[in-house]
């Protein structure tokens, strides 16, 4: 099983990088806008649309907000097997590390998932870097 662990160092406070992850429902409005151009919730699942067209549902597992960490399943798709999780870690008062690991099967599409991991790091250090100075 192929893992994928990304950090972020984000210049924002961690309470409000958590707020954003923890909006399950609003990750294309407050976390990666333009990476992910929409999402709705479904019962414990969240339907994501990316901007590749990729159309994901993403079943809730765990929203825990004493330890900042989200954890879910991708279902359907190209992988046979997909979780995630996403937890946030404070790096002083202002600053935040983010965690994001995903593991996935089949190896063979390691390299593309990869590939989104690192742009949607990329979107949401962007945006929520940008909603805390007012950019």
């Amino acid at each position: 099983m192929a893992s994928i662990h990304k950090e972020i160092l984000i210049q924002a406070r961690p309470q409000d990088v958590w707020a954003a992850i923890r909006d399950v429902g609003a990750v294309h409005q407050r976390l990666a806008p333009g990476f992910v151009i929409d999402a709705r919730l479904d019962g414990d699942a969240r339907i994501v649309t990316f901007a590749n067209g990729a159309v994901v549902r993403e079943l809730l597992v765990d929203i825990d907000d004493e330890a900042r960490r989200l954890a879910y399943a991708a279902v359907g798709g190209r992988t046979t097997h997909h979780n995630a999780s996403m937890q946030v870690f404070a790096e002083g008062e202002n600053h935040s590390r983010l965690v994001w690991i995903t593991d996935l099967l089949p190896n063979e599409v390691t390299t593309v998932i990869h590939g989104l991991v690192e742009q949607g790091a990329t979107t949401m250090k962007q945006t929520l870097e940008a909603q805390t100075t007012g950019s």
